[in-house]
């Protein structure tokens, strides 16, 4: 009986690493500038294999547009450390077998954020995470963030700023909610880590609960008025959504695809908040949206924000909800050694549960009508795709607008395309 000798060589990666990238941003509300972001690394910070992530950034827009909206500017640096232990770190003690299949890890970090929007308003943020990720198994992986701590303040606000929010409680009230102290828990079911699979499903589910516990030790103020911790107005809200993808793969050596995605959204403000704090509410359109549409243009509802910027009330601010559906289908085909091409659809679009005010006739308010308030688009893409690392060209055009009166939604605006430009496949 002959023996088998087997040689394994191993080699480690880099104890240290800089990265850097430079990115060109475009925004819906015509705001164009660079972004510079830095991180460094240390993957063995402790001799333990722990890694050390500490990331900066710079970013400058300016807004390209006429009349007073000419010249705004936006800058924006941010600073975040993070380490990650190879291990449980918790006062208990759990079996080994707990973990059998791999190395949980816990995740601590700390980031600070400065924001400055020119005639507007400069605003301060910082955050602080603590959690544990965990893969059950090849397609599972569990994530549970117990702490999960936002902070943000409005340091300095314009005259044309303050107008603003006094004549939209709605937004007043979610930059109100400085504190946000809550849990995250998120579930993924991966199949798409066999790429020889020709039936691929993935599934995400995440809950966003805050509020609860720091509204035990939470102040009364004044009646009808909102409690608060250490001085500041925290939110209580519940957030679950749900990503559901499936790819059928097909042809020569798989290299065909159909792929088809479905998103559903929901946040409930309780106790404290009457509304979602912005920061936490849901957008739609852009590259990894609904592609016919810029980033966060689209919505909330029959909203029309060319209609707002003909009565003169521009508030600058993107167009976001509580609540978020979305459908995607692509068609993915090979053209060419690393080139690949594409044909999609896409709809989707967000809404209020409770309606804010200052629109008129509730247009942003989901109703049982939801499906013709849906935008939808379709469109063609250049996909240039090396070994996994995908840069993607969508070309969309608008087949139904929600954001028109009623009898003008239905019109293929092959004339007026949007160009979508990301690193990666939407999904």
């Amino acid at each position: 009986m002959g023996t088998l000798e087997a040689n394994i060589y191993l080699s480690p990666l880099t104890k240290r690493a800089v990265r850097a990238e430079l990115q060109a941003v475009t925004k819906s509300n015509n705001f164009t500038g660079p972004n510079l972001a830095l991180t460094y690394s240390n993957r063995n910070l402790f001799k333990g294999g722990e890694t050390l992530n500490i990331s900066t950034n710079v970013g400058y827009e300016t807004q390209f547009a006429s009349g007073d909206n000419s010249g705004l500017s936006s800058l924006e640096l941010g600073l975040k450390g993070e380490i990650i232990f190879p291990r449980v770190i918790f006062p208990i003690t759990f079996n080994e077998n707990f973990f059998e299949y791999s190395i949980p890890k816990t995740k601590t970090s700390l980031g600070v954020n400065y924001l400055s929007r020119s005639k507007l308003y400069t605003l301060l943020s910082g955050s602080a995470l603590f959690g544990y990720s965990w893969n059950a198994n090849k397609y599972i992986t569990y994530e549970f963030n117990p702490i999960s701590v936002n902070y943000t303040q409005l340091t300095k606000t314009s005259t044309e700023f303050e107008e603003i929010l006094d004549d939209n409680p709605f937004l007043q009230q979610s930059f109100d909610q400085q504190f946000i102290s809550g849990l995250t828990f998120s579930f993924t079911y991966n199949e798409m880590v066999d790429s020889n699979d020709p039936h691929q499903f993935y599934l995400n589910t995440t809950l966003d609960v805050a509020g609860n516990s720091i509204g035990l030790f939470g102040k009364d103020g004044e009646p009808d008025e909102p409690k608060t911790f250490l001085g500041l107005q925290y939110a209580q809200y519940a957030k679950a959504d749900m990503d559901l993808r499936f790819h059928l793969n097909f042809g020569k050596n798989k290299s065909q695809t159909i792929a088809t995605r479905f998103f559903a959204g929901y946040g409930l403000p309780y106790g404290n908040s009457d509304v979602i704090p912005y920061v936490k509410q849901y957008f739609s359109g852009g590259p990894y949206s609904v592609r016919a549409f810029r980033i966060r243009s689209l919505g909330p509802g029959t909203y029309s924000a060319e209609a707002d910027e003909d009565n003169n009330s521009s508030t600058y601010f993107d167009q976001t909800g509580n609540i978020r559906l979305e459908a995607n289908v692509e068609y993915r085909f090979p053209i060419f050694s690393f080139f690949k091409g594409a044909i999609f659809a896409d709809a989707g679009n967000v809404w209020n549960s409770k309606s804010n005010p200052s629109f008129d006739n509730e247009e942003d308010k989901f109703t049982s009508d939801f499906i013709n308030q849906l935008g939808m688009g379709t469109g063609i893409g250049l996909h240039i795709d090396v070994q996994g690392f995908v840069i993607r060209f969508d070309l969309a055009a608008p087949f139904h607008d929600p954001s028109l009166p009623e009898g003008q939604r239905w019109d293929f605006k092959i004339d007026e395309p949007v160009l979508n430009f990301a690193i990666g496949y939407s999904f």
